[in-house]
């Protein structure tokens, strides 16, 4: 027995990534600063590799003026090979689909307007370098938020932007591969 373990029970250690954590405070110290007039459905990472599987995590800034958030509409892109969302506890889960395609995925509970989250999906991307966009619909009781218009490449930015995921081509294993000679 010591002091700091009274009994002299088993510890247990938490481990995680430093990544992950640095990740994850990242991400919520941006949608903290982004406040009212940049307030929008975030996405991280925003770039990934074609085809790869990637977890992506939809950030919630904040509610509907003063109203809380009751639900979260994520529309999913054609091309993607898989969709699947994180549950999360308090909230329901819906899956929505077209034959085996997962078009839509809902989440609905609560999230007080002063507070933000994250929504996590893990999708199979295209094979293509492109931008993808993840319309969502940020529901705070009868108010709905549309997050679904398209930012034009070197435009200005649009007042309900959508989320967008933008693929980046994957380096071949010859042009990767490091020559010293």
């Amino acid at each position: 027995m010591s002091p700091s373990n009274p009994g002299g029970a088993p510890r247990r250690l938490a481990s995680f990534r430093m990544t992950d954590l640095g990740i994850t405070l990242a991400a919520g110290a941006a949608l903290l600063c982004a406040g009212p007039a940049g307030a929008h459905v975030s996405i991280q990472p925003q770039t990934a590799p074609a085809g790869a599987y990637q977890v992506l995590r939809f950030g919630v800034g904040h509610g509907c003026e003063a109203q809380g958030t009751t639900q979260l509409r994520l529309e999913m892109p054609p091309g993607l090979g898989a969709a699947r969302p994180q549950p999360k506890p308090g909230w329901k889960l819906t899956v929505e689909r077209q034959g085996e395609t997962v078009t839509a995925i809902v989440w609905r509970g609560a999230l007080p307007a002063d507070q933000f989250d994250e929504f996590i999906v893990l999708v199979k991307l295209p094979p293509d370098a492109a931008p993808l966009a993840f319309p969502a619909i940020q529901s705070c009781g009868k108010t709905a938020v549309r997050w679904a218009e398209p930012t034009p490449p070197g435009g200005p930015r649009p007042s309900h932007p959508a989320p967008v995921l933008t693929l980046v081509p994957v380096a071949s294993p010859a042009a990767s591969h490091d020559h010293h000679r």
